[in-house]
């Protein structure tokens, strides 16, 4: 694109008036441009392409050369400045260097809406010249549109979406950050047919480009019925203080009951305490005495079902002097087993003790 500018003055009657007009012409590069001076055919030369980020300033730079006359940067159609005055109403743009070697401007806070191209025309005193750029705008990613937090049952099919602007487009991928980085999909879409327990957790979204990394996060969580860990029978003296422990592992967190035989025990029940800490439940006995003794059940139940484990609370008899005297003993405990105390080989080996120091 070439520039030329035509002046005109024209005389008004009775009082001598002199108007004159400045135009400013574009005219496509490569065609003959009228002057003042005469008809010469026009330079057009194109520069680099200029890439810059979002947000950043670019610096518009053309050499003059040669006698100038007048001077435009152009943006498109639109004027910017000619010469030192400032056709353009946006804030951003601003004049910075205008001498006989160089004509720039600067543009601040560039955005896309920038990108283009832009043309320096020049009005020598012996034909006019056009320089071109092309500004390039790069746009780190954007996450604009992430599926919100998700809770589902065990079984369930889970689909995340993740969309990002950016230019360079983003690359897009996905991965479940409780696995040890495993990559879980590099598409928009996450799929998980029949999701399972072990799926649950924090999954990062990425959008990556050549200007920056961005990521953001979907928690999925995965509903499943409970499942307790197996009793361990537990041995307390008459007297003594003793519990037992029940674990369940459920989602969500299970409500514990506990029953004696088929009656279900409460909370201070007898002198006996039930404390639920998260996924334990603990049921405690201050004072044995011989009716705690028998076999308990601990059920875990939350909205997508129960499970149970059972216990047995056995009697367990401390020796005595007496019992070490009266030999081997059956000590019945509470459920009807028997308890064995042997001391033959101790006493047998004090007996020969002496008869073997003599050898």
């Amino acid at each position: 694109m070439s520039v030329s500018v035509r002046g005109t003055c024209a005389a008004l009657s009775t009082r001598t008036v002199v108007l004159c007009l400045r135009v400013l012409v574009l005219v496509p590069a490569g065609m003959k441009v009228h002057s003042q001076g005469g008809e010469n055919q026009s330079d057009s030369r194109v520069m680099d392409n200029i890439t810059v980020r979002q947000g950043e300033t670019v610096l518009l730079r053309c050499a003059q050369g040669d006698v100038v006359t007048h001077t435009a940067w152009l943006n498109r159609s639109s004027i910017l400045y000619a010469g030192e005055d400032k056709w353009s109403v946006d804030p951003r743009v601003s004049l910075v260097t205008l001498n006989q070697e160089e004509f720039t401007i600067k543009i601040e806070n560039v955005d896309m809406m920038d990108e283009g191209q832009y043309v320096c025309a020049v009005q020598t005193s012996s034909r006019p010249r056009t320089t071109s750029v092309h500004i390039l705008v790069q746009v780190p990613p954007k996450i604009i549109n992430l599926s919100t937090d998700v809770v589902v049952n065990e079984g369930s099919n889970v689909t995340l979406l993740c969309q990002a602007s950016g230019k360079p487009d983003p690359s897009i991928s996905w991965r479940l950050i409780s696995s040890a980085g495993d990559l879980a999909s590099d598409d928009e879409y996450l799929e998980i047919p029949s999701i399972s327990r072990q799926r649950a957790g924090t999954y990062e979204c990425l959008a990556v480009n050549d200007i920056d990394t961005v990521a953001q996060t979907v928690d999925i969580t995965v509903n499943y019925a409970p499942s307790v860990s197996e009793g361990r029978d537990v041995g307390v003296t008459l007297g003594q203080r003793g519990g037992l422990e029940c674990e369940a592992d459920a989602v969500p967190e299970a409500d514990f009951e506990w029953y004696k035989d088929d009656r279900r025990i409460f909370n201070g029940f007898d002198g006996m305490e039930i404390v639920n800490t998260g996924s334990l439940s603990k049921l405690t006995f201050f004072n044995i005495t011989d009716g705690d003794y028998g076999n308990y059940t601990c059920v875990a139940i939350n909205k997508l079902g129960s499970s149970n484990t059972s216990f047995l609370l056995y009697v367990v008899i401390e020796p005595t002097s007496s019992t070490l005297l009266q030999g081997p003993r059956a000590v019945q405990d509470g459920s009807g087993g028997a308890v064995a105390v042997h001391l033959h080989t101790c006493l047998l080996f004090i007996v020969l003790l002496p008869f073997l120091l003599r050898f």
